[in-house]
């Protein structure tokens, strides 16, 4: 198996899941109760991947925290900071010590591929020699959205266009490059974009127009950007998918466990329904209440006299007496109850972008 290294995009501000991310990196943000940069090292360790350098911005004491080593998913881990989000052809510029002449593949740590990458890993080291690059592709509903490939006959991809007005395919860029060493002479040779970042939709583009070939594969499996809440909450719902009954905490006789649940050690469910899939975190207390499918309860939570389905609740948050939630995200250490105190009236602590909607 030849050197195939890892470069993986842990920096950026994650502005469309603020709230969420005002206060933790968005890579960190959890599907099933695990971050979902997780979910890509561990594709990158399953593909045969052993050394990944990893991009970290303003968030990096969380990232590095939270990744360690790299030693807990099989991997050498190289953090490489980058100080401003200056672009995706950026950070290949500031990996290049740690990249050297190594083929590389740089997948960004806030896209969830289900099915992972070996198989594309492996196309890319059997390929011949006269490709320098191959891109994973997906066909979307809203192209003009994404980056999008026009390809020839072949599969070749013959231009890349950033959100186009009319794109000329429904193939979106999915955020999985593959790389040899000539993208350094590609990064080298661009400019920074209107909006000041080196893109790396134009450092592709320079491969192509000088020559090289850069090949295409299509996801055809589960893929999705995770930057946006309904993004999120879809992901969560896929992973769930797979989960498999697991009830290490304490259920009491007068409560109910469906289908394909987690519930971790120290957990208590008390007079309670808990639908799955489903995973439930320890040191969290449900009673009186009901958890529906698709749903992912942090560790350290409180669930009272209420109901939740299809949501994501992070750690330390409480739901007390809040009647029924759907589709919602509570960030850390939220609290949703019910007012006991007459007039009744719906009472708001919001933060920025934060989103509330009222029966």
């Amino acid at each position: 198996m030849s050197d195939l290294k890892g470069l993986v995009l842990a920096g950026g501000t994650g502005t469309r899941l603020r709230p969420i991310t005002h206060t933790s990196a968005k890579q960190l943000v959890p599907l099933a109760n695990k971050p979902i940069l997780f979910y890509g090292l561990e594709s990158l360790a399953a593909a045969g991947v052993k050394e990944v350098g990893v991009i970290v911005g303003d968030t990096r004491e969380e990232v590095m925290a939270a990744v360690g080593d790299g030693s807990a998913f099989g991997l050498r881990i190289t953090y490489i900071p980058q100080d401003k989000p200056l672009g995706l052809a950026h950070c290949v510029l500031i990996a290049r010590d740690f990249l050297g002449e190594s083929d590389f593949v740089m997948f960004l740590g806030d896209n969830l591929v289900k099915e992972g990458i070996s198989e594309f890993a492996a196309q890319f080291r059997a390929r011949d020699g006269g490709t320098a690059a191959e891109i994973l592709l997906a066909k979307v509903p809203d192209p003009h959205r994404f980056g999008v490939a026009e390809l020839d006959g072949d599969g070749a991809v013959r231009a890349l266009v950033e959100k186009p007005k009319v794109p000329p395919s429904d193939l979106a860029l999915v955020g999985v490059y593959f790389f040899d060493s000539t993208i350094h002479q590609a990064v080298a040779s661009i400019r920074p974009s209107g909006r000041g970042e080196l893109e790396i939709t134009d450092a592709v583009q320079w491969l192509i127009d000088n020559g090289y070939r850069v090949s295409s594969r299509q996801i055809t499996g589960y893929w999705k950007d995770l930057g946006q809440p309904e993004a999120l909450l879809e992901g969560n719902r896929l992973v769930l998918e797979d989960v498999e009954v697991r009830l290490d905490g304490q259920i009491d006789s007068e409560s109910a466990i469906e289908g394909r649940v987690v519930v971790e050690r120290g957990s208590m469910i008390v007079r309670s329904k808990v639908r799955g899939p489903a995973v439930i975190g320890a040191g969290t207390v449900i009673e009186d209440s009901y958890v529906g499918p698709f749903t992912s309860i942090g560790p350290g939570c409180t669930l009272k006299s209420c109901e939740i389905e299809n949501s994501i609740v992070l750690e330390g948050s409480r739901v007390i007496d809040a009647g029924r939630l759907e589709g919602s995200i509570l960030g850390k250490q939220a609290l949703v109850s019910r007012r006991q105190l007459k007039p009744r009236a719906n009472r708001l602590v919001i933060g920025d972008h934060s989103i509330v909607e009222l029966p």
